[in-house]
Formats: structure tokens, C-alpha cells, sequence
């Protein structure tokens, strides 16, 4: 029997990006996933014989597998209702001017030339299955470094690919995995070499604007030893009545003495599954570091992810979660240290209102072979009000006498006694709630780039707007 897949009672609200553009495409494969779509979605790419075999392994196992029952409730997706593949354009452009112009007037409404302008070393912009535009300084290209969709990488690097790709994350690591692994298409490979430093933030935008879509982008991210390099990604798609599946997988691998930071402002609109598989592993000295910040989609449920595997290796999760109503995020950390003096810190904050629900869903695991570790967990839960929920599933195992875990959790309400202060002196309830939820969410926020952290306080405020009162 086929399953509604449709969210209950979506509310379309005042979402800044729920625009929908008329559809174009290139190529679009038939509802529903089988095998014949599988090779059709590698054949359209024309990809290796390695390539579509190891998308046929992958579906095989994600048609085994069964659908995660700890989390959020994943029962309405109906996978036959969804369009696995949609290129929207049959070519890529690294001029602006030569996309297509629904396409140019999309991204020009996100904002992503006048980012690319003002703030950033590289942009990949993603529209349904494909990346559409890509731009990156020429000078970082001389260093070496590569920033390219995956794709392009799969071609022109595939010993490289091929050497990294699936070995963090393997198909069988959970359903979605091995559905992302079948039908991957887009995503960011970044190549960082051995000692250089790029100091201006990468970006990728994905944008889906199909209805009844899903995005399946796959990242893979290498910076060798002593290299450093920060990754921003944003995330949009319009409202429909029907809901959509984002999917993705992102491999980091962080060599000796090299730092990674990754950030995500996620404002996917709620008909939107949101099911994320992000996994690192950092060196001897390597820093990981994780800014996750959840705002929109209906379902989420991603749990970033550091292995310490290198000796001094430092892992951190900074995150954000904001559940409004008919949102439900279920989002985390995942800290395994498997070498001595390793370090991490995971710090949650979550916001939720109107009946939404917020989880923290974290994992803490100390080898014995991870001597002298340290690890610190803290998970802060605000309530606007009486009928929204948080909830706290921390995991702890330590198998090392030596390690040290702290683990530090809460949950209020905003006090009345502040609202009351506040608009004692002028200012309105609903401002005055903004200023608290904004100071409450400030020790990840003051973690982002200026311009990235101007545009996520302006995103809680146009979600905390009239929730009191």
C-alpha cells in the first residue's frame, strides 16, 4: 500500500525562501527508485563500470534495510512518490551570466553573487541533482587546491575519489547511506595539500526547487597535513503540500597538525526530510570542527560525527536547533576517541515553540586505547512554551580507567521575570523574547563568520515572531 507522502498539517508560515520557480529539465527519471533508474542515473553521467557497480550494491542493501524506529517518525516517506534525479541544465557555467535565468533569478533571491563577491574564496551552487555554477579563485588554484563538484572530481581525480570515497561512511552504514550512496548525484570535493592555509570560507548553496524531489549531494573533503580550510553550506527549497527528501552524505578526512571547520545553516522548508549522514577523522593534531546550525525542515535527523584516531586530535560539535511547530529535530554529536590525549566538546543548544520538539541524540565512546581523553558534553534546552518538548539521549562509554567525560544538561523556560525587565523599558514582548533566544543561542553563533551569523539571527527572529503572547 502506498503511504500518504505528505507531512501532517504543513504550515507554509512566512518562509523567506519558499519561492518555486517553474520547472525545467534536461532529464528527470520516472517516480519511484528500481534498479533500471539506478543504472539510468549513471549512465545519463557516464560514469565508470566502478561506479555504477558500487550504486547497484548500495541499492540492494537499501532495499534490505529498514527504516531508522529510534528517532523521529520517518513512516510517511513513500520512496515510490519521489523523483530520484532531476538536471535541470545540460551544462555547468562558471559565468554567471550564462545560467539559465529561473536559475540566475533563484540564487540572485538567496543571495549567493553578492556573497561570492564580498566574503568567499569559492562557490558551488547546486540546483536539484546537479551543480550549476561553480567559481573559484585562481590563485588557490595554483597552490594546488581543488574545489569542483563531484562529479567533475569522479573524472578528473578518480584514483583519488575512488581511494576515499565510501571508506568513513560505507553503504551499509545505515538506509539512508546506502540510498544516498545509489543515487548520489552533486556535492562538493575539496582538496586542500599539504601546508596550505585557505583563508577565505568555501561555500556550497543547495537549492532544490522540484516538488515530490529528492537531493542526494555527496562531499568529500581532504586536507592533507598542516592544511586548513572552512567549508560553509546553505540550504533552501520552496513549500509544497507534498513533502520532500534531502539525503546526504559528507566524508572530512583531516591529516596531521591540519584543521577543518565545516559549517551549515540549514533553512530547508518543512516538507522537507532532512537525513544526514556527516562523519570526520582527524590525525595526530588534526581540529575538526563541526557549526550545525537546524532551522528549517520538518524531520531532521543528523548526528555529525569526529573518529580521533590521530594522538592530541580535537574534535567539536557546536549546534543549533530550532523546532517550531510541526518540526521535529533530532540532531546530535557523535565523539569516538580511539587514541590517548585526544580532546572534544559538543555544545547543544535548542530552541523549540509553538509544539515543536527538539532531541539531542550524542554518543561519547573512549577506547581503551585512548589514554589521558577528555571529552565534554553540554546540552542547553529552551521552552517557549507549555506544549513544545526537548529531549536529552546522551550515550557515554568509557573503556579507558584514564579518560576524563563531563556531561552538563538543561532545560528552562524563558523567565518572566527578564520578559518583564524588558518590556518594562520600552521594549516589545515579542523583541524582547528575540534578544533572550538570540543571547541564549550567542556561544555558537559568536563560532560563525560575521556575515553567516548576521543572517541566522535574523532567520530566529522571523521564526520567533509572535510566539509570545
Amino acid at each position: 500500500m502506498k503511504k500518504n507522502n505528505q507531512p501532517k498539517n504543513i504550515d507554509l508560515g512566512d518562509y523567506q525562501y519558499g519561492f518555486s520557480m517553474p520547472e525545467h529539465s534536461v532529464h528527470k527519471t520516472k517516480l519511484g527508485l528500481t534498479k533500471k533508474i539506478v543504472s539510468e542515473i549513471s549512465g545519463v553521467k557516464e560514469e565508470s563500470k566502478w561506479m555504477l557497480d558500487f550504486r547497484l550494491r548500495a541499492y540492494e542493501l537499501f532495499k534490505k534495510m529498514p527504516l531508522p524506529v529510534w528517532g523521529a517518525d520517518l513512516s510517511p516517506i513513500d520512496f515510490s512518490a519521489i523523483t530520484y534525479y532531476l538536471k535541470a541544465t545540460d551544462h555547468q557555467s562558471n559565468s554567471w551570466e550564462d545560467l539559465p535565468q529561473e536559475i540566475k533569478d533563484t540564487y540572485d533571491r538567496i543571495g549567493v553573487p553578492e556573497a561570492e563577491k564580498k566574503f568567499l574564496a569559492g562557490v558551488s551552487a547546486q540546483y536539484e541533482s546537479e551543480v550549476v555554477y561553480e567559481s573559484f579563485d585562481k590563485e588557490l588554484k595554483k597552490l594546488g587546491v581543488i574545489f569542483c563538484d563531484m562529479d567533475t572530481a569522479f573524472k578528473k581525480y578518480p584514483e583519488l575519489v575512488k581511494a576515499y570515497l565510501g571508506t568513513l561512511i560505507p553503504s551499509h552504514d545505515n538506509k539512508f547511506a546506502a540510498l544516498n550512496s545509489a543515487v548520489w548525484s552533486g556535492g562538493s570535493f575539496v582538496y586542500i595539500p599539504k601546508g596550505v592555509e585557505v583563508k577565505l570560507p568555501l561555500q556550497a548553496y543547495f537549492r532544490i526547487n522540484a516538488e515530490a524531489f529528492g537531493q542526494f549531494e555527496r562531499t568529500l573533503i581532504i586536507a592533507e597535513e598542516g592544511s586548513s580550510v572552512h567549508y560553509v553550506e546553505g540550504c533552501t527549497a520552496p513549500i509544497y503540500t507534498t513533502s520532500s527528501l534531502h539525503s546526504a552524505v559528507v566524508e572530512i578526512f583531516v591529516k596531521k597538525n591540519a584543521r577543518v571547520r565545516y559549517t551549515t545553516v540549514q533553512n530547508w522548508s518543512k516538507n522537507i526530510y532532512n537525513l544526514v549522514t556527516k562523519r570526520a577523522q582527524a590525525g595526530e593534531g588534526a581540529v575538526m570542527e563541526w557549526i550545525d546550525c537546524n532551522i528549517g525542515s520538518g524531520v531532521t535527523m543528523k548526528y555529525p560525527a569526529v573518529y580521533l584516531t590521530g594522538r592530541g586530535a580535537h574534535g567539536e560539535v557546536l549546534s543549533i536547533a530550532y523546532a517550531g511547530k510541526n518540526q521535529h529535530q533530532d540532531a546530535g554529536a557523535k565523539m569516538v576517541h580511539l587514541a590517548p590525549d585526544t580532546t572534544s566538546r559538543v555544545v547543544s543548544k535548542s530552541i523549540a515553540k509553538d509544539g515543536g520538539r527538539t532531541s539531542y541524540r550524542g554518543l561519547v565512546h573512549i577506547a581503551k586505547s585512548a589514554k589521558n581523553a577528555k571529552a565534554s558534553v553540554v546540552c542547553d534546552a529552551l521552552l517557549i512554551d507549555d506544549i513544545s518538548r526537548s529531549d536529552t539521549y546522551p550515550t557515554m562509554r568509557s573503556q579507558e580507567p584514564s579518560a576524563t567525560i563531563e556531561h552538563e544538561a538543561t532545560v528552562e523556560k524563558i523567565g518572566a521575570d527578564k520578559l518583564f525587565y524588558l518590556t518594562s523599558r520600552g521594549i516589545k514582548k515579542e523583541d524582547a523574547e528575540g534578544l533572550l533566544v538570540n543571547g541564549f543561542i550567542a556561544p555558537v553563533v559568536k563560532e560563525i563568520p560575521l556575515e553567516y551569523s548576521i543572517e541566522l539571527n535574523r532567520l530566529i527572529n522571523m521564526e520567533m515572531e509572535g510566539s509570545v503572547g
